[in-house]
């Protein structure tokens, strides 16, 4: 009798060990945790690269050609219209030099000519010779010949030294056009510059520009282009200027792209709200941060508890149901700013959603406990 009873004991502490032994296998052996969607604001932005210039940058080109001889003033400073900048010596050419001077004295033999004629005749006339008709022909021929020796000898002057002077301000005078500030003077004393004609740009003397007026100039990409639009407002930030940022307002986009490393790229171009504390430099490198849409206190869950049906390619979350069970919930997604995205609808906020990989998996440990044996 002990013995059934001793037995019987044994056996039900086995069927116990082996209840023990189920429940526990029965559990899942990893233990993850769980996160719960939020309401939050999301805002889809992309970030353009570019430089910060001047609204308009004028050059300064000789209107003739010559060597510099005089430079007075610097880049960097602020100038008026008419600011004397540098100053030219003509270095005539020699032969358009001795045909001017030959026209000069052509002219003059003319005049002289003409000169004869007009006093003869004029003594006919006044003694009711020849008629006035046919005087006035020779006195029209003299005049014409006093304005043609005065164009030749002015024609030689502009050749030989730049200027009549008659103007009151000498071509070899390089001066300011427009009120700014000079960025850039990139002829030194003794360089040959070419005046600007129909077939010459010419050479640059300086370059003026208004720096109170500064815009953003910078580029996108084609996936993103048609998302913005003018008269939106960006914030542009500066290498050279950190933990500072400036307003901005889009004005431009063009109208035909370019492409770049394979890529189609668009220019835009936004007008910069300057702040007076801060001095900005033609040419600084800058980022706009263009805003693409934006949503307030939407249902957002982060991306990173996300996952992708292999096939499909939808996106699901595992929601807990029970004590280490879960479901999967398809998702309808919104906008997303990179860490958080909007949840349309497949949870709600009552829903405790698994976080990923926040324990190993359970063939990982099998192997760690095989390893161990």
């Amino acid at each position: 009798m002990k013995k059934i009873i001793i037995f019987s004991i044994i056996g039900l502490a086995f069927i116990a060990v082996l209840v023990w032994f189920g429940k526990m296998n029965s559990k899942s052996p990893i233990q993850f945790e769980t996160e719960k969607p939020f309401k939050t604001d999301i805002v889809r932005k992309t970030v353009a690269t570019g430089k910060v210039t001047p609204v308009e940058e004028i050059e300064i080109k000789p209107q003739v050609s010559g060597i510099i001889d005089k430079i007075y003033l610097e880049e960097g400073v602020q100038v008026k219209k008419g600011d004397l900048i540098a100053q030219i010596r003509v270095v005539p050419n020699e032969q358009a030099l001795a045909s001017a001077r030959g026209r000069v004295n052509k002219m003059k033999l003319q005049l002289d000519n003409s000169e004869i004629v007009y006093k003869r005749n004029k003594k006919l006339y006044d003694s009711g010779v020849i008629s006035k008709g046919d005087f006035e022909v020779i006195e029209l021929n003299y005049n014409q010949a006093q304005q043609d020796l005065i164009n030749a000898q002015n024609d030689y002057k502009i050749i030989k030294e730049g200027s009549t002077g008659a103007s009151g301000m000498a071509n070899t005078m390089i001066r300011a056009e427009v009120d700014g500030t000079i960025l850039e003077i990139p002829v030194k004393v003794g360089y040959q510059v070419i005046q600007s004609n129909n077939f010459n740009a010419g050479t640059t003397i300086a370059s003026i520009a208004d720096m109170s007026k500064m815009i953003f100039e910078g580029k996108v990409d084609e996936a993103e282009v048609g998302k913005i639009k003018n008269n939106t407002d960006l914030e542009i930030s500066l290498g050279a200027i950190p933990d500072k940022t400036f307003p901005a307002r889009l004005n431009f986009i063009a109208p035909k792209g370019t492409e770049e490393n394979g890529a189609v790229q668009f220019t835009i171009k936004a007008d910069v709200t300057l702040d007076k504390d801060y001095y900005l430099r033609a040419g600084y490198s800058a980022n706009a941060e263009i805003i693409l849409e934006e949503k307030d206190s939407v249902l957002s869950i982060r991306e990173a508890l996300l996952k992708f049906d292999k096939e499909t390619e939808k996106p699901y979350v595992e929601v807990k149901t029970g004590e280490d069970s879960f479901e999967r919930r398809d998702l309808e997604l919104g906008i997303s700013d990179g860490i958080n995205v909007e949840i349309v609808s497949g949870v709600t906020e009552e829903d405790e959603i698994k976080i990923w990989n926040k324990t190993e998996k359970p063939d990982e440990e099998e192997e760690e406990a095989e390893e161990e044996d």
